[in-house]
């Protein structure tokens, strides 16, 4: 059973590589080769290959019923009128709300709209109070699901997949909005509308608190309203699998109702009712347990660790109710099968490794471990003996999957665990959980003493956080360098007796010494995010780094460097750039340059912003983009054509006149950074530098805005590829069509990040470009 478990889980991983879905004709192929293997083999090469084929068949059946609902083109970006049901937990965010929306009816009959989307409503705030279960009608404007495509970075087009959504948009303001009922029971309703109310019963105890988002996360799993400050110091720290509703706090409180149950069944045996005789105490206390950890995680929200848990919690119940032993490894592997038969997609995320990881090294370390010494002694001392064990056999175990999923790992961890897991699973949840479920005059005191319990081990964590070597970065490695690793992590926590396992180290030292690629000597390369609505380009020479603009400011928190920068920097190992040049104050080039600043070591910084500008305050040096500037890195010319020193001194000037306009050229290729320069900037170029201005790659001025890419401009340029960086069905419909037209009339290569996700240009004796969404298409992106 095993085998074909695994082989289930192998199918399934396999086909969310897939750019495209077999069809009908082929899943049921598929299913015929699997009977045959059934037949025709024996043992477990039998079970794996069969299990692999109906796994590959049973997450593309899913995958076909999960996109045939989709949103006709041509309701796309109109006003259309629904009616349904709030879904699951709204989330505030400070300029409005999201929430998912279950569609009950479409009032245009020609109207084609999936039956779940997500939603915001901008200016809602205070004014509408959102409730799970609530039936609305609403107007609103809908977009097939369409996220940024960069590498290393987040899949929010598959996320939305693996929820049901297949459609995302906002609500229009207008009369027309309006609440029909206050409530529609139906079962999911009833469990959001109880996540709902604890969470305002804990928001409202602790309102003002810092930390009052993290007691929400630790009852009802919404981990939404935690800063991302915290979350940096949770991840420096590697405690954030604490933050949550974890497999560990799940299983305190399924033991102690189990404990609880068994305790007051076995007390019936003394009154008249004698209930033990008619069923016995450990079927009772299994029972209990089960039921407790069931509606422990329909208030986490069923993620995966959660789902994991409750699964192994059953088929442990279960064998005690049959009166059957069941091995850990099958109970692992039952749980393992059925979160993956249930959503196929939680193979894309890190929590499902990190998860099912870290359960199955606790299982292959204590294997011939647990015996002899641990088991005599007993007691507490017995018992920190086997965390001690447990906490190390997972801190080298994950270590390689860490890697390879965040690129870095706490070196703190150890240390941070040992005090945060009896602060949190001992102290904070229980105070938190008696908090939310007791009578008011209780609940708010319970709540004020987990919140200063997590305040005091915030301090703590910050602390150490802080520390020089808190944790240990390197590139993400490739796959056979993982490989290598996991077997010599595997070697290190072989069972005793196993000869040598400290020579399993020595498969650590190429994954912790991995250096940064860079591209060959005499060659550079560029790469252009899909940031969305904005810009955001690193160049990379053989020995320096410089980047080109920081992206959008999307939120409050959020923004081009949080979303897509840092996690691709880090991704690569890169923790130090050379330069950094903001080309203009406008938020969609500047939104994530405190960020960046923050977060990396940045040489230098040069832009053609005010002195007072936070960026130009917090930068180490600082100096004016000024036309005539040059330098060379490694035989590539970077050389500044505007803006002129004359341009500083007029205030009536936009920041887009004074963009920042980089050539960067060697051997005869080059690539012009025009940023949001428009026609009269062009037309100064054309009368003062004309012969500065070819370069085989141009990034269009303004994202192909009308009021730039002058036909003069263009054929002094000459490029043979124009790069547009711009949002998906953005606001300002940019590129405009006669622009886009005008690139195509002229031979030009026309490449757009909303179309190709990010691009890649290597310039060597020929230019290659990569577009992202082309080399790793897969079959949930929209084409």
């Amino acid at each position: 059973m095993r085998c074909a478990i695994l082989g289930f889980v192998a199918g399934a991983a396999f086909l969310q590589t897939r750019a495209t879905l077999p069809d009908p004709w082929h899943l049921l192929a598929c299913a015929l080769a699997a009977l045959v293997l059934l037949l025709a083999l024996r043992g477990p090469a039998r079970a794996a290959c069969a299990g692999s084929l109906l796994g590959f068949c049973w997450a593309a059946l899913l995958a076909h019923a999960a996109l045939s609902q989709q949103l006709g083109r041509l309701d796309e970006g109109r006003n259309l009128d629904l009616i349904g049901t709030v879904a699951k937990l709204p989330h505030d965010f400070g300029e409005g709300v999201r929430f998912q929306f279950d569609v009950d009816t479409v009032l245009d009959p020609t109207a084609r709209v999936p039956s779940t989307l997500a939603l915001s409503w901008y200016g809602a705030g205070e004014q509408v109070r959102l409730r799970p279960g609530e039936r609305w009608r609403l107007t609103v404007r809908l977009q097939r699901p369409h996220g940024n495509a960069n590498p290393h970075g987040f899949d929010y087009e598959a996320w939305l997949l693996g929820q049901g959504v297949r459609a995302t948009g906002y609500v229009r303001p207008g009369a027309g909005n309006r609440r029909l009922d206050a409530f529609v029971a139906t079962p999911s309703a009833l469990v959001e509308r109880s996540r709902d109310t604890l969470r305002a019963r804990i928001m409202e105890a602790l309102a003002g608190k810092p930390y009052a988002a993290v007691i929400v996360a630790l009852v009802v799993g919404d981990q939404r309203g935690i800063e991302q400050a915290d979350w940096d110091i949770f991840n420096r720290t590697g405690v954030s699998h604490l933050v949550a509703i974890s497999g560990l706090h799940i299983t305190m409180i399924a033991g102690l109702v189990a404990w609880a149950a068994a305790g007051l069944w076995r007390r019936s045996f003394f009154t008249h009712a004698q209930l033990p005789l008619v069923l016995p105490a450990q079927k009772v206390a299994a029972l209990a347990g089960a039921g407790a950890a069931l509606l422990y995680v329909l208030l986490a929200g069923f993620g995966v660790p959660a789902q994991r848990t409750l699964y192994m919690l059953s088929v442990v119940a279960l064998a005690l109710w049959c009166g059957r032993l069941a091995s850990v490894s099958h109970v692992l592997c039952l749980a393992l099968g059925l979160v993956v038969v249930l959503d196929p997609w939680c193979l894309l995320w890190p929590g499902f490794w990190l998860s099912f990881g870290a359960v199955g090294v606790i299982l292959y370390a204590g294997v011939g471990r647990l015996q002899g010494g641990e088991r005599e002694e007993g007691g507490w001392r017995g018992a920190l003996r086997v965390a001690g064990r447990t906490q190390y056999a997972v801190t080298l175990g994950l270590v390689p999957i860490t890697l390879l999923l965040f690129a870095q790992v706490s070196l703190i961890g150890p240390l941070a665990n040992a005090l945060a897991i009896p602060v949190v699973s001992f102290v904070v949840t229980p105070l938190a959980l008696a908090g939310s479920l007791l009578p008011a005059p209780l609940s708010a005191p319970l709540l004020l003493l987990a919140h200063e319990a997590i305040a005091w081990l915030a301090v703590a964590l910050g602390w150490l956080a802080r520390l020089p070597l808190a944790v240990w970065s390197a590139p993400s490695p490739p796959p056979w360098l993982f490989l290598l690793a996991l077997l010599g992590t595997a070697w290190m926590l072989a069972p005793r007796g196993w000869p040598h396992r400290w020579i399993g180290a020595a498969s650590w030292l190429p994954l912790l010494t991995l250096l940064p690629t860079h591209p060959p000597p005499g060659q550079f390369r560029v790469t252009a995010f899909d940031v969305g609505q904005g810009m955001a380009l690193l160049v990379e020479t053989e020995k320096h780094r410089l980047l080109y603009d920081t992206g959008p400011q999307y939120a409050a928190t959020q923004n081009g460097a949080t979303r897509v920068l840092l996690p691709y920097l880090r991704a690569r190992g890169i923790h130090r750039l050379d330069g950094l040049i903001v080309s203009h104050g406008d938020v969609d080039h500047a939104g994530g340059a405190l960020t960046l600043l923050d977060a990396l070591q940045v040489d230098w910084m040069a832009s053609s912003l005010g002195p007072g500008h936070p960026a130009v305050r917090r930068a180490a040096t600082h100096r004016r983009c000024v036309a005539g500037q040059g330098w060379n890195w490694d035989g590539i010319a970077f050389e500044m054509l505007q803006p002129t020193p004359a341009s500083y001194a007029d205030p009536g000037l936009k920041a887009n006149a004074r963009s920042c306009t980089l050539r960067i050229s060697a051997h005869g290729h080059a690539i012009l950074l025009a940023a949001d320069i428009e026609a009269a900037q062009e037309a100064q170029l054309l009368q003062a530098m004309p012969d500065k201005l070819r370069a085989d790659v141009l990034l269009a001025p303004h994202h192909g805005s009308g009021t730039s890419s002058t036909p003069a401009f263009l054929a002094a340029v000459q490029p043979s590829i124009g790069v547009f960086q711009v949002g998906h069905r953005n606001r300002y419909r940019h590129p405009k069509k006669e622009v886009f037209q005008r690139y195509g009339a002229l031979g030009i290569r026309r490449l757009r990040t909303d179309e190709s996700g990010a691009l890649v240009f290597d310039f060597g004796s020929a230019i290659a470009v990569r577009e992202y969404r082309r080399e790793q298409a897969r079959y949930w992106h929209d084409r």
